[in-house]
């Protein structure tokens, strides 16, 4: 995969694509990512500026194709239907998408990433948010980390067809120095870094027992954390629809789109100083979500 305006992160605005060079499974849905450069904001004002450049706006965009380029995803649906529902009927009709449930998370794991969720909406909801958490993290710029990842959400077929693809873009001498890492994909030495999402929401788009469609709305933090970076670490805003189904007890992505925002304003709060931000990655954990 090559990086920069090759994909296209030029002028488009950006949204959910179909023409990108990388195509996913059985080569007929293609996804590539634009992050937006300024400009009005979905709220009738005018976006303050962004805060990194134009490069490190392209640069993020092309981490974030590279996630979304393995990711494939089959959600569920608005309603429980009587044969894999959760059975609690409409007495949650009028929660919000985010409400608790009381529902303890997964105790399973695959490796590193959550597994053994329940088959039905909450489950592959869950399934959702921990994968999009796995598929945006610092893991996947290490070999090893990055296989297992993939062979933990994705369908073996998936997985077995984009593995060699992701282990010649994730290693890539021109993409790693493009984005300040070491040819070996690690962090220059005083450095940490940072590749996190962060899931603010799920969303039901559809579900018929054995597949679902479920949209996970996430903050991205990705940059480098350090005295003198070029590359700060920087937030963007996204939402992904993940196509899952379910195979061999659990969940597992078969493909994937994704758009920019929601956007919130933001807050005219003062950027954290670079070893204060590395402080915070190191000591504040990740999550296991659950529904």
């Amino acid at each position: 995969m090559s990086h920069g305006d090759g994909h296209g992160y030029g002028s488009d605005s950006g949204s959910s694509r179909t023409d990108d060079g990388y195509s996913t499974l059985g080569g007929t849905r293609q996804t590539r990512t634009r992050f937006p450069e300024g400009g009005g904001d979905g709220y009738g004002s005018t976006r303050r500026p962004a805060r990194s450049s134009r490069s490190l706006v392209m640069v993020v965009g092309v981490v974030v194709l590279l996630i979304s380029a393995i990711a494939f995803a089959n959600m569920g649906g608005g309603t429980d239907d009587a044969s894999g529902g959760s059975g609690r009927g409409d007495s949650k009709a009028g929660a919000a998408p985010t409400a608790a449930t009381g529902t303890k998370p997964v105790t399973g794991k695959n490796g590193t990433v959550p597994s053994g969720f329940a088959h039905d909406e909450q489950g592959a909801q869950s399934a959702a948010a921990n994968y999009s958490v796995a598929l945006g993290s610092a893991d996947m710029f290490d070999g090893d980390r990055r296989r297992q990842i993939v062979n933990a959400v994705y369908a073996p077929d998936v997985a077995a067809a984009r593995q060699g693809d992701l282990d010649k873009v994730y290693s890539g001498e021109a993409f790693l120095t493009s984005i300040g890492l070491n040819e070996d994909g690690t962090a220059p030495s005083g450095m940490t870094f940072i590749s996190r999402s962060n899931p603010a929401g799920t969303k039901v788009v559809k579900f018929s027992g054995d597949t679902a469609s479920v949209a996970v709305w996430y903050s991205a933090l990705f940059g480098l954390a350090g005295e003198g970076s070029k590359n700060p670490v920087s937030e963007s805003w996204f939402t992904n629809t993940f196509e899952l189904a379910w195979m061999d007890g659990d969940w597992k992505i078969t493909d994937f789109t994704q758009k920019d925002g929601p956007v919130p304003v933001g807050r005219d709060q003062a950027a954290s100083p670079a070893q204060e931000m590395a402080d915070a990655v190191e000591q504040f954990g990740g999550f296991t979500y659950a529904r």
